[in-house]
């Protein structure tokens, strides 16, 4: 339930209390939507989280304050500005997870089935609830960038990319929080910009293609999770199952979506159930008992704090000069 806030005369500042039954953590659900700790888009700590992005209405500063709530609920300030702040805070409920239902998975027949490490972990983090954005492009351009490089590679090439290309934000937001480029302002990005950001062509080529189609794919917001989803949003040449499923995860708070093809999940995932690395294959096989929550239960083992042992040298950064 979302509740409105007084703001004052000429401010510009539109206020929601958003409260709920069930326990909710900012940091612990919202932390997946930042790309890096130093996301120019979004900053998250705790008990607070600040998101600058772009809506139909226009650009928006998004500032969320844990309040004191009588357990086991949970209320969320929200305070908007900018010409979207109004759109902002219509999408706050699926923002903070309110349709995430994790009735079935708390069940206790349910939990009787997980492992220990993700029984512990979920009891530890009740508030952890799965983000929608509805935000298509937005998710779109930084999971392409992360595709075949090192996260230090991929976040450096967002945080110059947005702050070369994206506006600041509205209203009194932190210094340096950024709203990212629209699509027309990504295709106006030079091919000199994208190479000083260490970005090569197969994923700039894959971002301005979705950036040519980005009116549909924003339709896709509200296309209900399946493989129809899944499919249209792999009909971009360059968005491939591992693109789709990261993509999901973040608009559209997939419960069950895998990121399949990721260069460190599956042996992750394995050494965390079996003490044994695995491959994709693998992978599908551990978690095939929890079909339809595998993605909450690798949310659950990574915010268990478990690290698999590494082996050999690391993944050196390309040099795409």
């Amino acid at each position: 339930m979302s509740v409105p806030v007084a703001t004052a005369p000429g401010s510009g500042e539109l206020a929601l209390l958003w409260e709920s039954d069930r326990p909710f953590s900012l940091a612990v659900s919202l932390g997946i939507l930042a790309h890096g700790s130093k996301d120019p888009c979004v900053r998250i700590g705790p008990g607070a989280a600040w998101l600058a992005f772009a809506t139909p209405g226009g650009h928006a500063t998004l500032a969320l304050t844990e309040q004191p709530a009588p357990a086991p609920g949970a209320r969320v300030l929200a305070r908007a500005w900018g010409p979207g702040a109004e759109h902002a805070l219509a999408g706050l409920p699926a923002l903070l997870g309110a349709s995430d239902d994790w009735t079935g998975f708390d069940d206790p027949d349910f939990s009787a089935t997980l492992p220990h490490a993700v029984a512990e972990t979920r009891r530890r983090n009740p508030g952890l609830r799965l983000p929608s954005t509805g935000r298509m492009l937005d998710s779109i351009v930084p999971v392409v960038l992360e595709q075949k490089v090192t996260a230090m590679e991929a976040y450096y090439a967002w945080r110059y990319l947005v702050a070369k290309h994206g506006a600041d934000a509205p209203g009194p937001a932190p210094a340096g929080l950024m709203v990212p480029p629209g699509a027309a302002q990504w295709r106006r990005v030079p091919s000199w910009e994208w190479h000083r950001a260490g970005v090569d062509s197969h994923r700039s080529g894959t971002i301005l293609r979705a950036c040519a189609v980005a009116s549909g794919l924003e339709r896709l917001a509200g296309v209900p999770l399946g493989e129809d989803l899944a499919r249209r949003l792999q009909s971009v040449p360059g968005i491939g199952p591992w693109s789709a499923a990261e993509i999901t995860q973040r608009t559209h708070g997939a419960p069950d979506s895998v990121s399949v093809g990721d260069f460190h999940l599956a042996a992750f995932v394995g050494a965390a159930l079996t003490g044994r690395r695995t491959d994709d294959a693998g992978m599908l096989a551990l978690l095939q008992p929890w079909l339809g929550h595998r993605q909450r239960v690798v949310r659950l083992l990574v915010l268990s704090g478990f690290r698999k042992q590494a082996y050999g040298p690391r993944l050196a950064p390309e040099d795409h000069r």
